[in-house]
């Protein structure tokens, strides 16, 4: 048991850092008639003759009643008037409530604070019925950094990604899940670890000069515990049950929430988040425009921007924006998950190691979607937009098929792989999936870039490697010694009941590829549709009237990046991630502000290195350089891509149309008129409106530049 100390409060201050002169300027002491009314309204002070209390000009001692005050106290502003939050309605002032070196700021309402210690308190704050608000002089507000005289041993990580801590990460305060990745996921490179640790603690001045912080406008209220916290301005915070050793970012245009019966310890909440009832997180970075709720438990985690879970559990996880999981029965362990993901209920993704350590992994592209009760075993990787059939899989999965189906057969042992599913059947979720997640984006600030459109280059460079795949197994299953064979035969018959084997896709048994003649064809149409489109934007943004040689010359002079990856959301070359790490190891980039800045000049060119990379594309579709295309080609490009378009807008209006037609999507109700006024006139979709109207325009964009060439 710890040893009670007996402190001595009767000295002006222990903090001899806190109050600062700069919180004493313009403040004075009180006039012996200020002392009479605080004394006869029942108030103590550590100081019998009040010399530790420092208030403005504007000063109304008789708003301060019942409370005990020790250290040296400054108090802004105080004058009577009534602060409203909702329906909750206090006089300014301070009252029944015990406070301890602390700065106040104008016009505050402090009622039942029963230990005040150790913090600045802003502008029209509401502080109402809490147990303990206290900071220590070492406190890092859930930062991974050290103070003066700490051991090594103090440092706060969070271990994402993987459960024995081989990929721990430092939090900060302006962790984006960009900064999360690189650190995770290069650990071979020692130097580079090292600087990340300086960078983190580069504004670190190390000194025992802590105090807490709550911003101007913020409400906290019914709370048991809140200790070593920076809470923002305009945070409201109702109900916690213990906020220890956090920041909780928060301003007028982003607002963050905390509800009944929260427990965060150790880590960042982003701008815009919320947390309500009884979720816990421990060891976290929560990014902007964020929810947890309904007992959520979420443990040495980063979650990226406009995230909502509840009910469920997550333990050692990197997850990039736009995640879903809302299940009780749906847990997430030891994963990266790149973001528009959606775990569905009995998802039990990390319950099935395979080794006698728990350092096994599953690393998700975007848009994945495990089905109902799934579970997989670790290690296991999926591409982009892979949606997984209900069922149990028992060995290592390596699904590099992107916008694929991945389902167990019963009579067999391999698992079946549809490549280019989505495409086939489908399609109106990829023609609704940017726009549905822009429209979901409500950051105020986007800090974070982050690419929505199902069809980009992170998504693309695995659908080519898709298409080498199919040519090589075609090859070998049709015994071609020649992969121009295996290629034609591909062109000659998309229809072709042609079904592959794949063994690297799982551990053991393999897989069979299913309908890989279909998908070879669908993934080449999606190509060309991502490389028109890109390079039509392009133009459009030229001063080019035609796109004649020159423009193409343009285009081949911008650098080619063929190799991208997914970080934190944002796609960026692989060689540019490259070009960041050695500026950071040549000590060119010294903080995170600086990595950030990187991240926005490769935002700026992303466009452009995207044009160059469309130009690469349709030149590998076609093997030959693209000022060498016939009219034949660019009449065979156009073609696909507005098959492409149209099939967008025309499947989409067939799938909303079964929720009309289908039978039995229509027995739950008694007649049409209240079907319709259930799910709404197939007439009424706002996107089928937009759709049809950007597909239009789409197309007769496309035609009119293809007739210049």
């Amino acid at each position: 048991m710890t040893k009670i100390e007996f402190a001595n409060i009767d000295s002006f201050s222990e903090y001899n850092y806190f109050p600062s002169q700069n919180d004493l300027a313009g403040k004075r002491q009180l006039t012996e008639n200020e002392k009479n009314i605080l004394i006869k309204n029942y108030n103590h002070s550590s100081d019998s003759d009040w010399n530790n209390i420092y208030v403005s000009e504007q000063f109304d001692a008789n708003l301060i009643k019942h409370s005990e005050f020790s250290g040296t106290i400054v108090i802004g502003n105080l004058q009577k008037a009534n602060l409203k939050f909702h329906d909750l309605v206090l006089e300014t002032g301070i009252y029944h409530s015990k406070v301890r070196s602390c700065v106040i700021g104008d016009n505050v309402a402090i009622r039942n604070v029963r230990y005040l210690d150790n913090y600045k308190i802003g502008n029209g704050v509401i502080l109402f019925n809490i147990q303990e608000m206290s900071c220590t002089n070492h406190s890092k507000f859930g930062n991974g950094i050290l103070k003066e005289g700490e051991p090594e041993s103090n440092r706060i990580w969070i271990g994402v990604c993987n459960e024995n801590g081989g990929r721990d990460i430092l939090p900060f305060e302006s962790m984006l899940p960009s900064d999360a990745y690189l650190w995770a996921k290069n650990r071979d490179d020692k130097e580079l670890l090292s600087r990340f640790v300086e960078l983190t603690e580069y504004h670190n001045d190390k000194k025992l000069n802590t105090y807490g912080l709550v911003e101007d406008f913020a409400v906290i209220k019914n709370a048991s515990l809140i200790k070593d916290a920076k809470i923002g301005s305009c945070a409201y915070i109702k109900g916690a049950f213990k906020l220890k050793n956090i920041t909780v970012l928060s301003s007028e245009d982003e607002p963050s929430q905390i509800g009944e019966g929260v427990e965060m310890v150790n880590g960042i909440m982003g701008y815009g988040s919320k947390v309500f009832y009884q979720a816990v997180a421990v060891r976290f970075v929560i990014g902007r425009n964020c929810q947890l709720k309904y007992g959520v438990r979420v443990l040495n985690t980063v979650l990226g921007d406009n995230s909502t879970v509840s009910c469920c559990e997550l333990l050692n996880n990197l997850v990039y924006p736009f995640h879903e999981q809302h299940h009780n029965s749906s847990f997430l362990i030891a994963t990266t998950i790149m973001g528009q993901s959606n775990i569905a209920s009995g998802a039990t993704i990390g319950s099935n190691h395979n080794s006698r350590s728990p350092d096994g992994e599953i690393v998700a592209g975007r848009g994945f979607w495990p089905g109902l009760c799934s579970d997989f075993k670790h290690n296991s990787k999926f591409a982009s937009f892979v949606l997984v059939s209900k069922g149990s899989y028992q060995c290592e999965l390596n699904i590099t098929y992107p916008f694929s189906l991945v389902s167990i057969n019963s009579t067999e042992q391999a698992i079946s792989i549809i490549p280019a599913y989505w495409f086939q059947y489908n399609m109106f979720a990829m023609a609704r999936n940017n726009s549905k997640f822009q429209k979901r984006d409500k950051r105020a600030v986007k800090a974070q870039h982050i690419e929505t459109d199902p069809f980009a280059p992170d998504a693309l460079q695995e659908i080519m490697s898709s298409l080498n795949r199919i040519i090589k197994l075609t090859a070998r299953t049709l015994k071609y010694d020649d992969l121009q064979k295996a290629k034609d035969f591909l062109h000659q018959n998309p229809d072709a009941d042609l079904t592959l084997e794949d063994p690297r896709c799982m551990k053991r048994y393999g897989a069979k590829i299913h309908k890989a003649a279909r998908g070879y064809k669908e993934y080449r149409k999606v190509a060309k549709y991502f490389a028109v489109k890109t390079l039509a934007n392009w133009y459009e943004n030229t001063t080019y009237t035609r796109p004649s040689r020159e423009f193409f010359n343009s285009i081949l002079d911008i650098e080619l990046f063929t190799e991208w990856e997914n970080v934190g959301g944002q796609v960026i070359p692989s060689a540019k991630i490259a070009e960041l790490f050695d500026l950071i190891k040549q000590r060119k980039i010294n903080t995170w502000e600086e990595v950030h800045q990187f991240y926005e000049e490769c935002q700026k060119n992303y466009e452009a290195y995207k044009a160059r990379y469309s130009l690469w594309i349709l030149e590998q579709l076609y093997a030959r350089k693209v000022v060498d295309f016939s009219k034949d080609i660019t009449k065979d490009i156009l073609k696909d891509v507005i098959a492409v378009s149209t099939y967008m807008y025309e499947s989409s209006i067939s799938s909303r149309e079964k929720d009309y037609t289908d039978y039995f999507r229509t027995i739950t109700y008694k007649n049409q008129e209240e079907m319709l006024e259930v799910v709404g006139k197939l007439e009424d979709n706002s996107f089928l409106k937009e759709l049809k109207i950007e597909t239009e325009n789409f197309n007769k964009r496309l035609e009119e530049i293809f007739a210049k060439i």
